[in-house]
C-alpha cells in the first residue's frame, strides 16, 4: 500500500501558479500591495513549506522558515527582477533562510512533527507515515532534496537541476538511487 502510495505522489504534480501571474503579484507587493503577498502565499506555500522542511528536516523550523521568507519577499519585492522563474526567486529565499537555520541549530532527524506535516491528500496512514519516515531518514540529504521537491512540491527533474544548480543527469541518478533506497526499505518492513 504505502509503496503505491509514495508512486503515486511522485508521478503526482503540485501546479505552480504562471510566471506572468507571480511576477504580476511580486510587482504589486513592491508598489506596496500588501493583499498581494497574501495571494503570492497561497499560490505558493505549499513548495516553499515542502523545500524548507526538506533541508531543515523540523517541522517548526520549517514553519519559521516558511514564515520568514514571505516577510523577506515582501522585503525585497522592490529589488526583484521579473524573470520567466518567480518561483527560483521565492524558492532560493526560502533556501537560505533554511540554510541559515541550519547553521544556527544543529541538525536534528524528524520526528513525530514531522510525520504529522505529510500533507494529508497523500492518504496516507499514520503506521504508514512512520514507515515512511524512517525510510525517507536513510537517504542523503541531496537524495532527500530531491525526492521532496518532486515528490512533494511536484517540480520536474529538470526543474529541480536548474534550481539546484546540478547536471540534470546527477538530479535523475540521485533521485533514482533514492527510490530503490525507498523501495529496499520498504520491502524490509
Amino acid at each position: 500500500m504505502l509503496l503505491f502510495t509514495l508512486t503515486a505522489v511522485t508521478a503526482q504534480r503540485i501546479p505552480d501558479a504562471p510566471s506572468d501571474v507571480l511576477n504580476g503579484l511580486i510587482a504589486e507587493v513592491a508598489a506596496g500591495n500588501i493583499d498581494s503577498l497574501g495571494e503570492i502565499y497561497s499560490l505558493t506555500r505549499s513548495s516553499v513549506y515542502g523545500y524548507a522542511l526538506s533541508i531543515v528536516k523540523n517541522h517548526s523550523d520549517a514553519e519559521d522558515v516558511t514564515h520568514d521568507a514571505y516577510v523577506a519577499i515582501a522585503t525585497s519585492a522592490l529589488s526583484y527582477t521579473p524573470s520567466d522563474k518567480p518561483m527560483a526567486w521565492i524558492l532560493t529565499i526560502a533556501k537560505n533562510l533554511a540554510l541559515m537555520t541550519l547553521r544556527k541549530r544543529r541538525e536534528r532527524e524528524l520526528d513525530e512533527a514531522e510525520v504529522a506535516a505529510i500533507p494529508d491528500t497523500l492518504d496516507i496512514l499514520p503506521a504508514d507515515k512512520m514507515v515512511l519516515r524512517e525510510c525517507i531518514e536513510r537517504l542523503s540529504d541531496d537524495e532527500r532534496e530531491i525526492v521532496m521537491l518532486h515528490a512533494v512540491t511536484g517540480y520536474k527533474h529538470r526543474e529541480i537541476a536548474e534550481f539546484l544548480d546540478m547536471p540534470l543527469a546527477t538530479v535523475l541518478s540521485k533521485y533514482s538511487r533514492a527510490i530503490k533506497k525507498l523501495r529496499a526499505a520498504l520491502t524490509e518492513e
